[in-house]
């Protein structure tokens, strides 16, 4: 696979104006774009000569970011071929080590200890039923698409279970519709921002990706509307948007025309900490094929989701997912049913932890950076803050160096966008979120004066 100077150009977005040397900048950002996944490994990167053209700096700009990169094992390094991205091995002994970061790269509540050991207690029980037969499930357990219609039609969606395709998480859905429903070069409409993982999905798939924006005042569903017509799907986030948290009103849900079938990521909805819990979209629209998940409501480790649409398309999936796995786990399914069917007595203590959380990481950032803007978030995990300079990814790049790991704006977005947003996740316990935020705040400052954690305040002067 090879990227184009033009390609890497729009992945760096503006990132020429921060301090410090311009070949430190474009080799941290660079690394960064191949940690995140936005530039894929074994991608040929462009020549030193083109690259240095398009961005309008010298070459030597470029092969001495390139010659840093190699150093540090993130391209190869053969000669007369092009550099390839990689990651190294083995981290330098200089760097820092993950296992010490605090992560504010991952939105994932710790999981609810007791019910899931009651709930894998409860599916060991079970499991003796299940041993005589061959132990493939390739649309799912009958107890958990049971349990999974079950909690749609408490939350007013009437399902029934052959409804109901189980999968291997939100991704792994994300993954099997994109296989079944989409061909290359076919238009898809997203949500801007939107779930790195969904667009990575969507461009693996040869697919033309088309951002509407979301706002501090939510959808506009006019545009909305406007850009669906004539598209081949649309994947939407209504409920407690990842990463701004918002929600799409009943009014506006009533309201929306869609112009082609829509994907829903369900992966938040449970997690309503303003507002009523939101009636699925599927409610109202027809053409809506629904993403569920275990993980964001009870715990990251349960790599269970679903889908939930009409029977005959959870039959064309079926038949694509053959070429893919052959099912989910048992005993994970078991517990899962377990775990929705006491969802009522789990939840209350789940949203009330989380709104706690939230407050804390609010006045944290209040108190330590008080020139970012947070955005509303009605529930969810996260909060979309905004700061005045363009410095996102140059952040994400050095905040290891501060102890902090963190997703870039742009991670979210398309063609550079939000270089002024980071998603900062309120799913930390309150001792490692205020030593994250402390550790973001040196990294800011860091950043803007362009020195590294390791280089003494005196040095600048």
């Amino acid at each position: 696979m090879h990227t184009s100077s033009h390609a890497v150009a729009r992945l760096l977005g503006d990132w020429s104006s921060g301090p410090g040397p311009a070949h430190r900048r474009l080799a941290d950002l660079i690394r960064l774009l191949i940690l995140d996944g936005r530039l894929p490994l074994a991608t040929a990167m462009p020549g030193e000569r083109d690259l240095a053209a398009v961005l309008g700096i010298s070459r030597t700009t470029v092969s001495t970011a390139y010659a840093t990169l190699r150093d540090q094992g993130y391209l190869s390094a053969r000669d007369r071929a092009r550099s390839r991205t990689r990651v190294p091995h083995r981290q330098p002994e200089a760097a820092v080590d993950d296992r010490d970061l605090i992560d504010f790269s991952h939105a994932a509540p710790p999981a609810p200890g007791e019910a899931l050991h009651r709930a894998y207690t409860s599916a060991l029980n079970q499991l003796p039923r299940h041993l005589p037969r061959h132990g493939y499930s390739p649309t799912g357990l009958a107890e958990l698409r049971a349990a999974i219609a079950t909690r749609y039609a408490e939350r007013g969606l009437e399902t029934t279970p052959d409804q109901i395709l189980v999968t291997n998480g939100a991704q792994h859905a994300i993954g099997l519709i994109a296989r079944t429903l989409l061909r290359p070069r076919d238009r898809v409409v997203v949500d801007h921002p939107s779930y790195p993982h969904a667009l990575r999905v969507f461009r693996a798939a040869g697919c033309r990706v088309v951002p509407v924006a979301v706002n501090e005042d939510g959808w506009d569903l006019e545009i909305l509307s406007a850009t669906m017509r004539g598209a081949a799907l649309a994947y939407l986030m209504p409920d407690f948007h990842n990463p701004t948290g918002l929600c799409l009103s009943e009014k506006d849900r009533l309201s929306l025309r869609p112009q082609c079938p829509i994907v829903v990521d369900e992966t938040m909805a449970e997690l309503a900490l303003d507002v009523a819990p939101p009636t699925p979209l599927a409610a109202y629209h027809s053409n809506v094929i629904t993403i569920g998940s275990m993980a964001k409501t009870f715990w990251g480790g349960l790599r269970v989701g679903w889908i939930r649409t009409t029977p005959d398309l959870v039959q064309r999936l079926h038949q694509a997912r053959a070429d893919v796995d052959l099912g989910t786990p048992v005993v994970e399914q078991l517990a899962c049913a377990e775990l929705l069917g006491g969802i009522r007595e789990i939840l209350p203590t789940r949203l009330a932890g989380l709104r706690r959380s939230r407050a804390v990481l609010l006045n944290l950032v209040a108190e330590h950076l008080p020139d970012w803007t947070v955005g509303e978030s009605h529930g969810g995990l996260t909060v979309w803050t905004r700061f005045p300079d363009p410095i996102s990814s140059a952040l994400a790049a050095v905040a290891p160096q501060f102890g902090v790991r963190l997703a870039a704006g742009p991670r979210f977005g398309i063609g550079g966008a939000f270089e002024r947003f980071v998603r900062l996740p309120y799913s930390l316990d309150a001792e490692a979120m205020k030593t994250g935020i402390t550790g973001i705040a040196d990294a800011v400052a860091a950043v803007r004066s362009g020195r590294r954690a390791d280089t003494p305040p005196a040095a600048l002067a």
